[in-house]
């Protein structure tokens, strides 16, 4: 199957990091397919190339929410869940029959209810739209 997410997930580099992209930013097909192994899951196209180009790199993995390692990756009340926030209140997810789906609507789980939300957008969608806040976030205010 063709990219069609690869070249727009390691463009976050230097979008992001003010750095050019190397290949140690991203996991080797072979490193993904040996992690998945060990999981034991399945994962849709957009995820794969997510960690393709930048399964290596923590400072986006790990940027605001954490973006789970794909041997940590596990299908729980119907959903592949992918990542969740520094006090575990919510998980983030796809439901696990939309696997084949190239681009899958991201779901939020709110742990405490266990009561799951779409999110309204597509993994891609997602992903690109949360770095964008986390990295607008981050920037200092003018003046300071």
């Amino acid at each position: 199957m063709a990219e069609m997410f690869l070249e727009k997930f390691r463009s976050l580099v230097p979008q992001y990091l003010d750095d050019a992209w190397q290949p140690e930013d991203g996991l080797t097909p072979q490193e993904l397919d040996e992690a998945l192994e060990v999981s034991g899951v399945s994962i849709p196209l957009a995820l794969r190339e997510f960690y393709l180009a930048l399964g290596g790199c923590e400072d986006l993995m790990e940027a605001y929410y954490y973006i789970w390692d794909p041997e940590e990756l596990e299908i729980e009340d119907g959903y592949l869940l992918f990542m969740e926030d520094e006090e575990e209140k919510y998980v983030w997810g796809v439901r696990a029959d939309q696997l084949d789906v190239p681009d899958p609507i991201v779901h939020r789980r709110l742990n405490a209810r266990g009561t799951w939300k779409s999110e309204e957008g597509t993994f891609s969608e997602y992903v690109l739209d949360m770095f964008e806040w986390v990295f607008e976030e981050l920037e200092p205010e003018l003046g300071d």
